[in-house]
């Protein structure tokens, strides 16, 4: 387990290094994990309503009675927050009396990040490649009082059983389950979401992150939500600045709780999961190309000995990826790669083939 250095270094570069900083203008977008679709009129129209009352303040309740009711929980233990980001520097302030705080790697930065930055000395625990990036509770120190681990988990793809999670689940401690890609995910004969969460109010001290801007593109508008005990939310609540999101995106995420929303976003992941195998497909075999564990979710992270020179030769050929070695646990020989349609895989691999050959 690896965490505080002791001399005040946390490597805030690469913990604030995203996706977005590998695209530029003419690049393919190979790094940011965002689907770019046309938006369905039942999400613009809604969004475009509000430009009429931008001078009223915004009403969260309608939103907070939508995602209520889409997990089937009490108003009461729904946050609406500006993206999932903004949901992880509330946790990191509101638990301020935090001891032990762990989080699990390789996973999204933000959430060290917020916590570092609020003053908690964070303590890590590196799930291995070896054993595909699987999660062992057993691993995580008994006396965290506050544990963070994503799932699916950004970079790896890995879906952790809900059952695996549950288990880190205890009184005294808060458990933080990033769902930011749980709606990119797709299991055959499973209905909704495999292994979420976000409808568990039995577990104590579990919150659960989520984010509206992946699937349906609206990383700009920022949208997410947590999902707690009444209790929690409620002190993660008072830390919030007023106002926090705004009308069009309260907009969205009404618009995105609803049957029509839950629907097409099934439907979207079962597209999804088959784009995603024939990425996988075409990675397997390259020659010295290993793909993590078993993707599940909008990316997959592959190994390649001097990918960190592949990933400059790939800008050169007009694709952007994401660097892996930025990731608490990853090092130079990882590349995150968004999942897109097959001809835009196709083309990647071909010119990746290329530069392996070369």
């Amino acid at each position: 387990m690896q965490g505080y250095a002791g001399d005040g270094h946390y490597d805030d570069d690469a913990l604030g290094h995203h996706g977005d900083a590998e695209v530029a203008p003419g690049l393919v977008d190979l790094a940011v994990n965002v689907r770019r679709a046309p938006m369905p009129p039942w999400l613009s129209g809604p969004i475009a309503a509000t430009l009429d009352r931008l001078a009223d303040y915004p009403d969260p309740v309608p939103a907070r009675a939508a995602v209520a009711a889409r997990h089937a929980r009490p108003v009461d233990e729904v946050l609406l927050t500006a993206g999932a980001a903004e949901g992880f520097v509330l946790l990191a302030r509101a638990l301020s009396g935090a001891r032990r705080p762990v989080v699990v790697h390789p996973q999204f930065t933000e959430p060290e990040a917020a916590l570092r930055h609020a003053g908690h000395r964070v303590e890590r625990v590196l799930l291995r490649p070896e054993d595909g990036f699987a999660l062992d509770p057993e691993r995580v120190p008994a006396d965290a009082d506050l544990v963070v681990v994503g799932n699916p988990t950004n970079p790896t793809s890995v879906l952790h059983p809900a059952a695996t999670l549950a288990a880190l689940a205890r009184p005294g401690r808060v458990l933080v389950v990033d769902e930011a890609f749980a709606d990119t995910t797709y299991a055959p004969g499973v209905a909704g979401e495999p292994e979420s969460l976000a409808a568990r109010r039995d577990l104590p001290g579990l919150v659960v992150v989520r984010s509206l801007t992946k699937t349906w593109g609206l990383a700009g508008l920022r949208i997410g939500y947590l999902l707690g005990p009444a209790e929690l939310i409620g002190r993660l609540a008072a830390v919030q600045p007023l106002w926090a999101v705004s009308t069009p995106a309260l907009a969205a995420a009404v618009a995105c709780a609803g049957p029509a929303a839950v629907a097409a976003e099934r439907e979207i992941a079962v597209a999804l999961a088959a784009d995603r195998a024939h990425l996988v497909a075409r990675l397997r075999a390259l020659p010295g190309v290993t793909v993590a564990a078993d993707p599940a979710s909008a990316f997959v992270l592959v190994r390649i000995d001097g990918a960190d020179r592949l990933r400059l030769a790939l800008r050169q050929q007009g694709y952007a990826v994401r660097r892996g070695d930025t990731f608490p646990g990853l090092g130079a020989d990882w590349l995150r790669v968004a999942v897109r349609d097959t001809a835009t895989t196709d083309a990647f691999t071909a010119v990746l083939t290329k530069l392996l050959e070369a």
